[in-house]
């Protein structure tokens, strides 16, 4: 565990988007353990749960973003991290994860997967263990771009966990990687949530 190393030390080095905000916010309710990054990607995410000590399963369905991030782990001599290429539209799960998280990935999968992708990750929380999602919805305001097949409607995504402990939750505009023709990054909604599995059901 590199202890003495910068939060953003994977970001700047290696030149990779920055780690959620929403990852770095859970971060105080989190004690640790084993996580699972679901669409992973280069690995922003990954990187900085490891040097919190997590140990991390790292999903993504991209050879060449998989590749990457294993660059990074074996220039870094990292352990602790797993990688593995997974289609999450074909993927069924089990496990026993401590965080299981999801950030900006729903959109790009097909709308029937979406209910048993979240059953699997409430399925393979430890009780205790905590879930982050955060996806783009559609709204009138902003809505969603053509090439998601799938985005959340609101209150969709707090009912799926309406038996959890829900921490935080909202459906606040948030801004796309991407940019308009003017170069100006693109608004959405977004669905965020933060929940942790309870000890007892309610």
């Amino acid at each position: 565990m590199h202890t003495k190393l910068p939060d953003d030390y994977f970001t700047q080095k290696y030149l990779l988007t920055a780690t959620h905000s929403e990852v770095v916010a859970a971060l105080p309710h989190l004690s640790g353990g084993r996580a699972l990054d679901l669409g992973c990607g280069n690995g922003r995410n990954t990187l900085f749960l490891n040097l919190k000590g997590f140990e991390v399963s790292a999903w993504d369905h991209n050879p060449r973003s998989l590749a990457n991030l294993n660059q990074v782990i074996a220039a870094e001599g990292l352990s602790g991290i797993e990688t593995r290429q997974v289609d999450l539209n074909q993927h069924r799960f089990n496990g026993s994860w401590d965080f299981v998280l999801s950030t900006v990935v729903m959109m790009f999968l097909q709308p029937a997967t979406i209910p048993r992708l979240i059953a699997d990750m409430q399925a393979a929380t430890v009780k205790g263990g905590f879930n982050l999602i955060v996806a783009a919805m559609h709204t009138d305001d902003y809505p969603a771009q053509p090439d998601f097949p799938f985005t959340f409607a609101s209150g969709e995504l707090s009912h799926y966990y309406r038996n959890w402990h829900i921490v935080k939750y909202n459906e606040n505009p948030g801004q796309l990687h991407r940019t308009d023709e003017n170069g100006q990054r693109i608004t959405q909604h977004f669905a965020t949530l933060l929940a942790q599995k309870n000890y007892v059901k309610a």
